[in-house]
């Protein structure tokens, strides 16, 4: 059932890729171009996203920091200057570290929710002023998350946390926006091979390219779907598995991960 306008049709769209310069950010926004959308790039690696933007056509660079609210502001302006508005924003930024308790580390713990929680609501508070005043366009955002925010994983003490967040973001959100006809779309990845991801030193289960990960968010996207999770060999094991009683998934995690 579609819960938000499918977006089908990528000629001329604009679109606001938050994160954009490797992994998911990069092939989403390849793939975009290459259907016609218009586009803006950020990161903080200014040197990474022009040399994606060689590959696009003609996008905004507008390299910056997501922990800087007042610069995700100055960006969002000039996209209006240029374009007029968005149809859609990707938050797609974000960091990861593996963790656990016997190594907890405060700036760590606070840095994961500074990255990957406050650098959505810097965005959002750029563009959904914006957003309100155009309901009647219909403009969507989409939120990066990670299954990993499902339930509590060994490994993940930072970065579940923030990412469950982002989960609860999204939802109320949606409750809020989509009776004004603005899209909200939950993304939401298992395991997939980026930079970020590499540094991992234990197996990870159905492991995807970011060039089939973008596949899938783009075929969300085209279906209007909330939450577009992948990939569903392992997503749909992880959604079942929140549906147990702490008692049964606490049993199953340890069985399964050894930890």
């Amino acid at each position: 059932m579609a819960l938000n306008r499918p977006i089908r049709d990528w000629a001329g769209k604009r679109v606001w890729i938050v994160g954009a310069s490797t992994g998911i950010g990069a092939a989403l926004a390849e793939k975009l171009s290459r259907a016609g959308a218009r586009l803006a790039i950020s990161a903080r690696g200014a040197d990474k996203l022009a040399t994606l933007g060689a590959r696009l056509n003609q996008p905004l660079l507008l390299p910056l920091d997501v922990r800087d609210a007042a610069a995700l502001a100055a960006a969002h302006a000039k996209i209006l200057q240029a374009w007029g508005g968005l149809d859609l924003t990707v938050f797609n930024a974000g960091m990861y570290s593996a963790m656990r308790a016997e190594d907890f580390d405060l700036s760590a713990m606070q840095e994961h929710f500074t990255v990957n929680y406050g650098g959505v609501v810097n965005g959002l508070a750029a563009i959904l002023p914006d957003y309100l005043r155009r309901a009647a366009e219909h403009p969507a955002l989409a939120i990066v998350a990670s299954v990993a925010g499902y339930r509590g994983l060994p490994q993940s003490l930072a970065y579940g946390p923030s990412k469950a967040a982002l989960i609860n973001l999204a939802e109320s959100l949606y409750l809020d926006l989509a009776p004004r006809g603005i899209g909200v779309h939950l993304i939401s990845p298992g395991f997939v091979d980026t930079p970020m991801t590499r540094g991992n030193e234990f197996k990870m289960p159905a492991l995807i390219t970011a060039d089939e990960a973008a596949d899938q968010i783009i075929a969300g996207l085209a279906r209007g779907q909330f939450e577009t999770h992948f990939p569903r060999r392992f997503t749909r094991t992880l959604k079942a598995l929140r549906l147990l009683p702490y008692a049964a998934y606490f049993s199953a995690i340890h069985k399964v991960t050894g930890l």
